[in-house]
C-alpha cells in the first residue's frame, strides 16, 4: 500500500481489526520512509459499478463519496459513525446485487433517501434539499408537508 504522505510503496501493517459493522477490515499502517501512520479499510467488492450522471457522463462508483454525502446530511444529528457505515455498506451491497453494472445516480440518491428517512428525518430533509436541488424556502415547505403526511 502506497504511503499517502510520501508515496513510498513499502508500508507495514501494524494492526488489523474487523470493523464494528463486521463488513470490512481496518488496518493501521506504518511508513518507515517518512515515519507516518495511516489507516486503510479493506472490504469485499462483488463487482465494479459505473454511475450514470444526470448529464450522461459515466464515472466509477466511489463509496467514499457516498459516505461523505451521508455524513454531511447527518452532521450534528444523533447518528453514530457505525450507523453511517452500516447504511453505506447496505447501499453498496444493494448496488452490487443489481444485475446491472451501470446504475443511474438518481437510483443511488433514492436509496440514500429511503435509508435516511428511516434513520433521521432531519438528515433526510437535508439530503433531499441537495438531491432535489431546492432553490426556495417554498421547496422546503412543500417537501416537509409531504414528509409529515406520510
Amino acid at each position: 500500500m502506497r504511503c499517502p504522505f510520501c508515496g513510498n510503496i513499502e508500508t507495514q501493517v501494524k494492526d488489523s481489526r474487523i470493523s464494528e459493522d463486521g463488513e470490512s477490515i481496518k488496518r493501521r499502517r506504518y511508513c518507515a520512509a517518512c515515519d507516518s501512520r495511516f489507516t486503510t479499510f479493506e472490504r469485499v467488492q462483488l463487482r465494479e459499478i459505473l454511475v450514470i450522471k444526470k448529464n450522461g457522463e459515466k464515472k466509477i462508483f466511489d463509496p467514499e463519496k457516498l459516505k461523505k454525502s451521508i455524513e454531511m446530511a447527518v452532521r450534528k444529528r444523533p447518528v453514530s459513525e457505525v450507523q453511517v457505515e452500516k447504511m453505506v455498506n447496505n447501499i453498496v451491497r444493494g448496488l452490487e446485487m443489481e444485475n446491472e453494472t451501470e446504475i443511474a445516480s438518481s437510483k443511488i440518491g433514492e436509496m440514500v433517501m429511503n435509508s435516511l428517512e428511516k434513520l433521521d428525518k432531519v438528515a433526510f430533509v437535508r439530503f433531499a434539499s441537495v438531491y432535489k436541488n431546492f432553490e426556495k424556502t417554498d421547496d422546503f415547505q412543500k417537501f416537509i408537508k409531504q414528509v409529515v403526511k406520510q
